[in-house]
């Protein structure tokens, strides 16, 4: 899928114009994105860490706003590290993403707002 297994351990990723892009991987000190260059330090803090920014219930729709923890932008613009999405309801698996905690607080608001209006 992603070419040969050496490129996968190396941390790369063959991309859909075929241009290598290195796979970074991120946690949180607080609401602080640290770039993690080692992969195993990485793992054991993502084993256990509470990566919720918020997460809301209304008329059995649920909103939830994470940190991911790799970057889903895959080298095209600034790192998306936050994911919003709608669990149920008209908005069924609506995504946001975004850069930093601050934005991704702002997003679940708005998404929040969005399905309480389609409700």
């Amino acid at each position: 899928m992603y070419g040969n297994n050496s490129s996968l351990e190396s941390g790369l990723i063959k991309g859909a114009c075929h241009k290598k892009v290195k796979m970074m991987h991120y946690k949180l000190e607080g609401k602080e994105v640290i770039e993690v260059e080692d992969l195993m330090e990485w793992a054991k803090w993502f084993e256990n860490a509470d990566r919720h920014v918020a997460r809301d219930e209304s008329h059995n729709v649920k909103v939830s706003t994470v940190f991911l923890g790799l970057d889903h932008s895959f080298g095209s613009g600034p790192p998306l590290l936050f994911e919003t999405m709608v669990f149920g309801g008209k908005l069924d698996e609506e995504v946001d993403r975004y850069s930093t905690w601050q934005e991704a607080e702002v997003g679940h608001e708005a998404m929040k707002r969005r399905v309480e209006q389609s409700a």
